[in-house]
């Protein structure tokens, strides 16, 4: 009788580990299938964008020349970067295609000031996002407020950057080395238009090599961003906007988290809208288009370390503190 009851016992035990591994089993597949579906989200989202801005990053280098940005880029400073928060508009692209046509850029002679400006305003100031946040919103706060606060943001960011021309201080080595004539591109900048076919190839090969490089940056903030999605609940972040500085907070943090593209950023704050408070809603779509997961690492293959740094905290600082302000004075 003794002998019977050890052994049910070791049976029931057996039973209860055995089903316990299950579940731990599923669980830890579930993990793996949640992250890797949102990996995929994030990235094939991303990627085609990045394939445009690695296009018109070639087409830049094939048939845009030192002496067109010359003469094409106001003199002045205020001028200059005025022209650049509005660039947008001629290159639309969010903010993944945004970095390699801002390299090319900076390779062509672009003032340091003015393609920080272009690079934190373009994936706002363009025609797409401009159509997505009104199909979205219409025409009101949100899309007025958007498209002020990104303008007086990047505008803001750009002069405070004007007061730093030395580029080796600013721009990363591999990016100065191809400026300066080293050997750092696999392609050498022509310095005189080319002809269309020939300019075409080189558009080309050139594309293929800036999409390759600034690629494995997008996959390492791809990986990132599905790995805080897997692990961080938007429901316990959603507990946190209790208030009109707390919902700034949460909304600036989904906005780095989420790492959505800038087209299509608008249809998911509108369904925070009822939940958030407009000037929340406002930090998440100023903030995101301008930093999140994945363009923080693409920064880091354009800019130095502490350069990226500012272009992550001035944002942020920036965005929070304009929607909070609007949380505690403005009535919508």
């Amino acid at each position: 009788m003794f002998y019977c009851e050890n052994v049910d016992t070791l049976l029931l035990i057996y039973r209860n580990r055995r089903m316990g591994l299950q579940y731990l089993t599923l669980d830890l597949f579930s993990l793996i299938t949640t992250f890797s579906t949102r990996f995929l989200g994030i990235f094939i989202e991303a990627v085609s964008f990045l394939l445009l801005g690695t296009l018109i990053s070639g087409l830049l280098e094939s048939f845009v020349t030192h002496d067109d940005i010359v003469r094409l880029m106001p003199r002045r400073t205020i001028p200059a970067i005025l022209v650049g928060s509005l660039l947008g508009f001629v290159f639309p692209v969010c903010e993944c295609g945004v970095v390699p046509v801002t390299r090319k850029l900076y390779q062509k002679g672009l003032p340091i000031s003015v393609g920080i400006t272009f690079l934190l305003a373009a994936p706002v100031m363009n025609p797409i996002v401009l159509a997505s946040t009104y199909a979205a919103f219409g025409i009101g706060p949100v899309l007025i407020g958007r498209y002020v606060i990104s303008w007086v943001m990047a505008v803001g960011i750009g002069l405070l950057f004007s007061f730093q021309p030395n580029a080796q201080r600013v721009i990363n080595p591999t990016t100065l080395a191809a400026i300066s004539g080293g050997s750092a591109e696999a392609n050498v900048i022509p310095q005189m238009r080319m002809a269309l076919l020939p300019g075409l190839r080189h558009a080309l090969q050139a594309a293929g090599g800036e999409f390759f490089e600034m690629g494995r940056y997008l996959i390492v903030g791809s990986l990132l961003a599905a790995l805080m999605q897997t692990f961080i609940s938007q429901e316990s972040l959603k507990a946190l906007a209790s208030s009109p500085v707390n919902s700034v907070v949460v909304m600036a943090a989904l906005a780095f988290v989420l790492s959505l593209c800038s087209t299509v950023d608008a249809f998911l704050a509108l369904s925070f809208a009822r939940t958030f408070t407009v000037g929340s809603i406002l930090t998440f779509l100023t903030f995101g288009p301008m930093v999140d997961i994945k363009t923080t690492s693409m920064y880091l293959g354009l800019f130095r370390r502490r350069t990226v740094v500012y272009l992550v905290v001035l944002p942020l600082l920036a965005s929070t503190l304009f929607g909070i302000w609007l949380n505690l004075n403005v009535r919508f």
